[in-house]
């Protein structure tokens, strides 16, 4: 994304305040790793959303309709600082690179802050969002309420910026699903990597290995959130992230991975034989949640909820699962009755956009809200057996979650990494190759 992309952003949120408000926006603080070393810095979402900016310690605060109306706090630049710890984009040069109207020290936000929010009849911002931001909005509104004696005046009321912020990120505009869509791209590049590669005897963790290498040949760097490579009974656990064990021949492996680029998340789950042959065991189940999963993709466009999609999906899997025998019962019954719990615990999707679960009202936990052109969420069906599940041994151990990302447009969908294999015969040709 271009940074004209955020400034739009920004005069989106600024439309949608009341009138008389100013807006506090806190980037993220760097976090300790162990002793004197830090995690790798990833920015606020909110924060990263309206400014691009990928420097801590940052305060933004827009001004509607005043000069100036759009202000930021970062670091100086320090040339010692900046020789150990890296490069800063100092207080000269913010505003032309971040096309804003002005920029001041982090150093100067004790002494400039109260003047800025001065006056104003709101303060719109993010409680507890930071821990140090409910800590600084106290101590400005402490100044500015005891400073009644020079003029000074508190807003007198306060807006969590969440209900406008939230619901404008779950509306993608067209930057920002060309930057979702190339993480589309280079995951599915790392998942048919991943199954290139994939023969017994390899541990899960040589897997991620291919996965991380790939992404970061083609630009991202990093992963969206900690991958999931999980062989036979691991497969059945949803969020294992160990990835220590062994594959061994006759087990499914479960890669559940995407890569973050330019701040962006994809979110891509594929399941496969290690030893690149599906058994009949494993076939009857795979066609069960693929079946499923493009059921439910095919229903995507304005109108549709999550939720009528996943009653599609419950439909197809209690009914093949009634007919392998897993589940016995009239299929109505079993659903009103949720006996697919025991096989299939999660919901069918979720957001995705910056955050990987990304923000966004669903309206009620069941998500019924009616889906919208510029919405992205993922499709993850899936049936997970256990190996102490009450079946015929046959089935257990078998885990299975096919997911792909999916972009409501006006027509009606686009998937956004269709560029994997999913249909079984294309997974096991694309191993034998």
């Amino acid at each position: 994304m271009e940074i004209k992309d955020f400034k739009a952003q920004r005069q989106q949120l600024m439309a949608s305040l009341p009138e008389g408000s100013v807006a506090l926006l806190f980037a993220a603080r760097e976090c300790t790793r162990s002793n004197d070393t830090e995690y790798h810095f990833r920015q606020n979402s909110d924060f990263f959303y309206l400014t691009g900016f990928n420097e801590p310690d940052a305060l933004l605060v827009l001004r509607p309709g005043q000069t100036p109306e759009s202000v930021i706090f970062v670091r100086p630049t320090d040339k010692l600082a900046e020789i150990w710890h890296g490069r800063r984009l100092g207080v000269d040069a913010a505003p032309e690179a971040l096309q804003l109207d002005a920029a001041f020290s982090v150093e100067q936000m004790a002494e400039l802050l109260p003047d800025l929010v001065n006056g104003a009849d709101t303060l719109a911002w993010l409680p507890g969002q930071e821990g140090y931001s409910d800590e600084a909005v106290s101590a400005l509104m402490a100044t500015l309420r005891g400073g009644f004696r020079q003029g000074r005046r508190a807003p007198t009321q306060q807006l969590d910026l969440r209900t406008q912020l939230h619901e404008m990120r779950l509306h993608k505009s067209d930057a920002e699903v060309a930057v979702m869509a190339r993480a589309g791209e280079i995951s599915a590049k790392a998942h048919v990597r991943a199954m290139q590669a994939c023969r017994p005897g390899l541990f899960e963790y040589q897997l991620e290995a291919e996965i991380n290498h790939e992404c970061a040949m083609h630009g991202a760097r990093f992963m969206a959130y900690n991958s999931i490579v999980g062989g036979g009974d691991n497969a059945c656990i949803l969020h294992y992230t160990e990835n220590e064990s062994q594959l061994k021949d006759g087990d499914l492996v479960l890669i559940d991975a995407g890569c973050e680029l330019e701040g962006y998340a994809a979110d891509i789950t594929r399941t496969f034989p290690v030893n690149g042959r599906f058994s009949e065991e494993q076939k009857a189940i795979y066609a069960l949640v693929l079946e499923a999963e493009k059921t439910a993709i095919a229903m995507i466009k304005p109108g549709v909820s999550i939720k009528e999609a996943n009653d599609q999906v419950l439909k197809i899997m209690v009914s093949g699962l009634v007919e392998l025998g897993l589940l016995q019962g009239e299929v109505q019954e079993l659903i009103e009755q949720d006996a697919h719990k025991a096989f299939y615990m999660h919901g069918l999707g979720h957001w995705i956009g910056i955050d990987v679960h990304d923000v966004g009202d669903y309206h009620t936990a069941e998500r019924t809200r009616p889906l919208e052109p510029g919405m992205v969420l993922t499709i993850e069906p899936g049936l997970y057996i256990g190996p102490d599940a009450e079946v015929d041994p046959k089935w257990r151990g078998i885990g299975i979650r096919v997911e792909d990302d999916v972009l409501v447009t006006e027509e009606g969908h686009r998937v956004l990494t269709g560029d994997v294999p999913k249909e079984i015969d294309e997974i096991e040709a694309l191993m034998a190759g």
